[in-house]
């Protein structure tokens, strides 16, 4: 894998019940064992997680294919891999 290509952990998003004001660090290599949140498994890598916090309470869908343009979330770019 070259570095400055991320891993596709799955071809859809994942749903994720967010809480509001608390921030997460999604996975932008695709390498984490904990999808859709970051592992350190960018180590080395030339890929550092995405900081987001939730504004309010809910469920929103983090991208899961790493192509989005809206990272961390879902945009459909999976229906186009």
């Amino acid at each position: 894998m070259s570095d400055n290509i991320p891993v596709i952990a799955q071809k859809a998003p994942f749903p994720v019940e967010v809480t509001e004001g608390k921030t997460y660090f999604w996975c932008a290599c695709g390498k984490s064992q904990k999808q859709p949140f970051c592992d350190g498994s960018h180590k080395d890598t030339g890929f550092q997680p995405q900081k987001w916090t939730a504004e309010k309470d809910g469920k929103v869908f983090f991208c899961g294919c790493k192509a989005s343009q809206r990272q961390p979330l879902c945009d459909g770019s999976h229906n186009k891999l």
